[in-house]
């Protein structure tokens, strides 16, 4: 399960990435993110009529119903593995959907710790899922929030993530024909997607 990732990489970095595509957006000057955990707000990047919007949100998608019996909190879930589940039904249409980029991710180490990776070439970006104005209870202390909220897609590990953490990553999309095809196909042809990345695409870098 991918809990911490980090975004260091500039919003200019960005924009090249999806020129002359990316729109400005109130979260054009986000600075660096050098640790994201759970229900903390990150980048997501959305599409909007022919090009994208970059748009912060909270991570952590609503947990479902039956998790929730008996508690006073909604913590999220930030992982996705069954979307075939019908909690997650509703929301697997391009309009729920968007880009997470990262220039990092740990999954933890069998033993103890973090391992790193990162993509070897070009950008990631994990195949994600947005929902806006939800209203849940996070913490007590602040009680009823209503956020825009993020999760996204895990799979079978491939060889690199496998030999320290055989669980699982991250669903990850590395060029712009996938990112497109993310955004924007049925769910019956996004679905393939959600696929561990062929062998030598990550590199662990601590």
């Amino acid at each position: 399960m991918c809990n911490l990732y980090n975004l260091t990489r500039a919003v200019d970095a960005m924009r090249q990435v999806f020129a002359p595509d990316l729109l400005e957006t109130g979260g054009a000057n986000m600075a660096p993110l050098t640790g994201i955990y759970p229900d903390m707000r990150a980048p997501v990047i959305v599409r909007a009529g022919d090009g994208f919007t970059l748009e912060t949100a909270r991570w952590g998608m609503p947990t479902p119903a039956t998790y929730l019996v008996g508690k006073r909190t909604d913590r999220g879930v930030t992982n996705i593995r069954n979307p075939a589940s019908a909690h997650w039904r509703p929301w697997l249409g391009p309009a729920h959907r968007c880009l997470v980029p990262f220039d990092q991710f740990a999954e933890p180490r069998q033993g103890g710790g973090n391992v790193w990776f990162e993509v070897t070439e070009g950008a990631g970006f994990f195949a994600g899922i947005v929902l806006r104005n939800w209203t849940s209870t996070r913490k007590l202390a602040d009680g009823p929030t209503t956020d825009t909220l993020f999760g996204f897609l895990t799979t079978e590990p491939n060889q690199t993530v496998a030999a320290h953490h055989p669980k699982a990553m991250p669903a990850i999309l590395t060029n712009r024909a996938e990112w497109d095809h993310w955004l924007t196909a049925p769910w019956s042809d996004a679905a393939a997607l959600q696929r561990p990345l062929a062998d030598g695409v990550l590199r662990v870098v601590s």
